[in-house]
């Protein structure tokens, strides 16, 4: 019995179409992953210059904000299942043109920065969609364990993808991991095909649909005005990202610290998988997260324990600078502290994502659920410039314990300032229209 309240709450499971779309996922985020990988790695052999690779970071970024706030006017707008369908339909296609511009032998970069601004629409309207589905397939207590399922089978794919990435590029060239993922996302379009039709579901006085322009968008920003609770679940995974996401120095840490070669190695990759890796270890042990009503005070745990963890990390950084004898240890000291790190972030956005479906009403989760993929997406990005920027003024040990003590303060101060989001409980959470 206490096995059984450990590992994995499966009982989202049931529900036929959250089965199919899990399922689903399984196989397609493998696929995905190999496409992250594919690109950047087709861009530097076409053109050997990591200046062109860079620029993927700006062609994903810009479409996945601009439609991600304008993916969730959409869902909010029209059927959520046509508009999975249209959007996985898209990504289809992208993949497709991803592989044929590779089996075509083209080496023209700009073609693929363009194909891959246009996957990443696709994906950012994808994305808004799917999660605001979910509270009309599960009932409220188990979109946390749903969450946490989702998330677990998602880090999986980002320690599997790479690996068998750059294992076949050599052997298959760019081509073959296109056409995987292309193939693979059939899965999830038939378990979108067979979801039930999902009309937005809309308050008194609110039965006639909004027309999804800026208006809509604005309208979904400004409702969290209203609602402290729901703007406080952005803030704190801003704070956690921006000052505690160190992995743009991941490849100096690994290099100057641990005495990795430039080009990777061992303790390149360790530093790299922590992460992931640790979020799929707390996914699997994650039963507890549908056993917890207070879901406000459990993310500021949460994120506190990431920030104590980056903090650690840092510290170990800084003592494998004191000799041959401290490096070994210290790695192992690391990549334990980003994997703790990792378990916290996974539970700290199930119950992030669980707040935002259950405290709006329907005809607001498509927006504020592309609000949610805006502000995951963007604040690791924004952590990659302030970390290398800082880094290079005052060390990697520095910056990155600093910004995890950061975390913790930023983390206290914003629970002092909204104490309602510390007292947030699942079971008298109010509902934020429109």
């Amino acid at each position: 019995m206490q096995l059984r309240g450990l590992v994995a709450d499966t009982r989202p499971l049931a529900n036929d179409h959250f089965r199919r779309l899990w399922v689903a996922n399984i196989v397609t985020v493998v696929g995905a992953q190999l496409t992250i990988v594919a690109v950047p790695a087709q861009i530097y052999a076409d053109t050997g210059s990591s200046a062109y690779v860079g620029l993927t970071g700006v062609f994903g970024l810009v479409p996945l904000v601009v439609f991600g706030l304008w993916g969730g006017a959409l869902a909010d707008v029209f059927d959520r299942r046509t508009l999975l369908v249209v959007s996985t339909c898209g990504l289809i296609g992208t993949s497709a043109l991803f592989w044929l511009q590779a089996a075509l032998g083209s080496t023209n970069v700009w073609l693929l920065l363009s194909l891959f601004a246009v996957q990443q629409a696709f994906f950012a309207v994808n994305q808004p969609t799917r999660s605001a589905v979910l509270p009309r397939l599960l009932a409220p207590e188990l979109l946390p364990a749903a969450n946490s399922l989702n998330m677990t089978v998602f880090q999986a794919g980002a320690i599997a993808g790479p690996l068998v990435a750059g294992v076949l590029i050599p052997f298959t060239g760019f081509s073959w991991l296109y056409l995987v993922d292309t193939i693979t996302l059939f899965a999830t379009l038939s378990a979108v095909l067979r979801l039930p039709r999902l009309r937005v579901e809309r308050g008194p006085g609110q039965e006639r649909a909004r027309t999804p322009g800026l208006r809509s968008v604005v309208e979904g920003v400004l409702v969290l005005r209203h609602h402290p609770v729901l703007m406080m679940s952005f803030v704190v995974d801003i704070v956690a990202m921006v000052f505690g996401m160190p992995r743009a120095l991941f490849p100096e840490i690994a290099h100057e610290s641990f005495l990795g070669p430039e080009t990777g190695g061992l303790a390149f990759a360790l530093l790299f998988a922590a992460i992931p890796a640790g979020a799929v270890v707390g996914g699997v042990l994650s039963g507890w997260v549908s056993r917890v009503d207070a879901q406000g005070r459990a993310v500021i745990v949460c994120i506190l324990v990431w920030g104590v963890a980056i903090t650690g990390f840092g510290v170990a950084v800084g003592l494998a600078a004191l000799g041959d004898g401290w490096r070994t240890p210290m790695l192992l000291a690391a990549v334990l502290m980003l994997a703790v790190g990792g378990a916290a972030d996974m539970a700290s956005a199930a119950f992030r994502s669980a707040m935002l479906m259950t405290a709006a009403s329907d005809e607001m989760r498509g927006r504020l659920q592309g609000i949610f993929i805006v502000v995951v997406a963007g604040g690791p990005r924004v952590a990659d410039v302030t970390h290398g920027a800082v880094a290079a003024l005052v060390g990697t040990a520095v910056t990155t314990a600093g910004g995890g003590i950061l975390v913790v303060v930023g983390t206290v101060v914003a629970a002092l300032a909204v104490p309602s989001f510390v007292r947030y409980r699942l079971s008298s959470a109010p509902v934020a229209a429109g």
